[in-house]
This record gives C-alpha cells, sequence and structure tokens, in this order.
C-alpha cells in the first residue's frame, strides 16, 4: 500500500507541475528570415513581394502606401498576463507606381508598453486638484469680459 500512494503522490506531482508551465504563442505573420531578407528595394514590386511573403498583416491608410507583416512571441507564466518576448515588424514601402522602395524592419526595441486600465488618462496642461475643481470658478462669474454680472457700460 506504501508503494502504490507513492507512485499516486509522484502522478499528482507532476501533473501539478504541468499545469505550471508558461504558454508560448506566436501572433500575426510567421516569419521566415530567408523570404524577409529577400525583399529589395528598387527590384521588387507590389505582386512580387506579395508572391513572396504573402498578404501584409495591415496596410498603411496615409502618407506613402505601406505593407506592415508583424510577428510576435508571447510568453505567459500561470496567472500572470502575456509578456512578449520576441517582436518584429517588417515595413515594405512603394513608390506610386508599386515599386518598392525601402524594406526596414524594427524590433522589440520599438514596442510601447501600454496600460489601459490605470485610473488616470494623461493628458497636457495643469493639475488640477479636488478643491481648485470645487471653488475654481469663485470670483468667476461676472468678471470683466466673461459676460452676465453687471450691465453694459454706461447703464
Amino acid at each position: 500500500m506504501d508503494r502504490i500512494a507513492r507512485i499516486a503522490t509522484i502522478g499528482a506531482l507532476a501533473v501539478l507541475a504541468a499545469g505550471c508551465t508558461s504558454i508560448r504563442m506566436h501572433r500575426g505573420y510567421v516569419a521566415d528570415e530567408t523570404l524577409l531578407r529577400s525583399v529589395q528595394p528598387g527590384i521588387d514590386n507590389r505582386e512580387s513581394v506579395e508572391g513572396t511573403l504573402g498578404r501584409p498583416s495591415f496596410t498603411s491608410q496615409f502618407g506613402q502606401p505601406t505593407w506592415y507583416y508583424v510577428s510576435s512571441f508571447t510568453n505567459q507564466r500561470p496567472f500572470s498576463t502575456p509578456e512578449i518576448v520576441a517582436h518584429t515588424v517588417l515595413a515594405v514601402q512603394f513608390d506610386q507606381a508599386g515599386n518598392v522602395v525601402s524594406a526596414e524592419r524594427s524590433g522589440l526595441d520599438q514596442v510601447v508598453r501600454l496600460n489601459p486600465d490605470s485610473a488616470k488618462t494623461p493628458t497636457l496642461g495643469r493639475e488640477r486638484g479636488f478643491l481648485k475643481d470645487l471653488f475654481g470658478n469663485i470670483g468667476q462669474v461676472g468678471a470683466a469680459g466673461m459676460g452676465g454680472g453687471a450691465g453694459p457700460p454706461g447703464s
């Protein structure tokens, strides 16, 4: 009986340990280094880029026509938010004729971390406290140039 209890304990620990591993996920374009390096400015055009890399993740809506190929790898430990461990963006710019002007790559150093769950939205301007919000308009009503209060001069 002691042997069965040991085997059951080891089995239970193995199942618990398997639940504590991190999850690695890929999101976006499946980047192949050889294909990404094969896009050459002055040689390729829209059709050849699409034939080599496929449809882009998204395209620019304004300015010079640009196709973006975005690839991202994340790790997520149990009970935590995903963390980006690898990130690649290939930006292929075209001229008006559809020829490749540039193909630039950026990585994890260009990723901006945003916290949409914070209680405050950062704004430009002055900081106002509770009392300033509550009593800030005292003396403003009827002041010169503000309308209201006294009538026009000479009345």
